[in-house]
């Protein structure tokens, strides 16, 4: 992943020993953490990308970082909800199964796009 970061810009390219292993300063570590911190909270690279650059900014607002992230909670609030739906037109599938010997199947049914018996 490290390299992926570097080739995406997010972390600079890092000093390598004199047998090709990499050096990381405090600075890479401190980076490397944010990015997983991120990561985490599924930002996306780009996304990622924007509030490095923000963070690393001493002159910026809290402006822009908080319009990042709220956007981000409006789109996982959409997520969520569109996974919500997902799962009660599932859950609906599944006790309409029969879940017996019978060949006929609901789930197949509405996954092939015919009307359910």
């Amino acid at each position: 992943m490290v390299r992926h970061y570097e080739s995406l810009g997010l972390l600079p390219r890092v000093q390598r020993t004199g047998s090709g292993y990499r050096q990381y300063t405090e600075a890479d570590v401190h980076t490397l953490r944010f990015i997983k911190r991120s990561r985490d909270l599924g930002f996306s690279m780009d996304e990622i990308g924007e509030l490095l650059g923000l963070w690393n900014n001493r002159r910026r607002t809290s402006a822009g970082v908080k319009r990042i992230a709220q956007a981000h909670v409006d789109d996982l609030a959409q997520r969520i909800k569109a996974m919500q739906a997902m799962k009660r037109s599932l859950e609906h599938l599944v006790h309409c199964c029969h879940g017996d010997e019978r060949p006929d199947c609901p789930i197949l049914d509405d996954l092939a796009g015919q009307p359910a018996h």
